[in-house]
């Protein structure tokens, strides 16, 4: 058995949307360009002073990264169900590959 805690984290398949590769990958590109422009404010890395106390921010960055999360796996339903890629057989070779190259055991 292996020693690596697992930690789910369910989204849904957006079913308002008509999304294609190129429609997710730009979206994809905008949400984590929103996360990287609000931990550059954090971090003061665009001049600007944070005045938002930290826990705000790290409120903010975990919106983001869910946001990220959500195109990211919005991106696997559509390979999933316009190319037949199976989500179930990639997320094996992902895990796969981590332990290969020694991030989980």
């Amino acid at each position: 058995m292996r020693s690596t805690e697992y930690k789910s984290v369910s989204l849904p398949r957006l079913n308002n949307l008509k999304p294609n590769i190129e429609s997710t990958a730009l979206k994809l590109m905008e949400e984590a360009g929103e996360l990287a422009q609000l931990i550059g404010k954090y971090r003061g890395l665009n001049g600007e002073e944070c005045t938002m106390e930290e826990a705000v921010v790290i409120d903010k960055i975990a919106e983001e990264l869910l946001d990220v999360a959500q195109v990211a796996v919005s991106m696997m339903y559509v390979l999933e169900e316009n190319y037949n890629i199976s989500i179930d057989e990639k997320l094996k070779q992902h895990i796969d590959k981590l332990i290969k190259k020694g991030y989980i055991k």
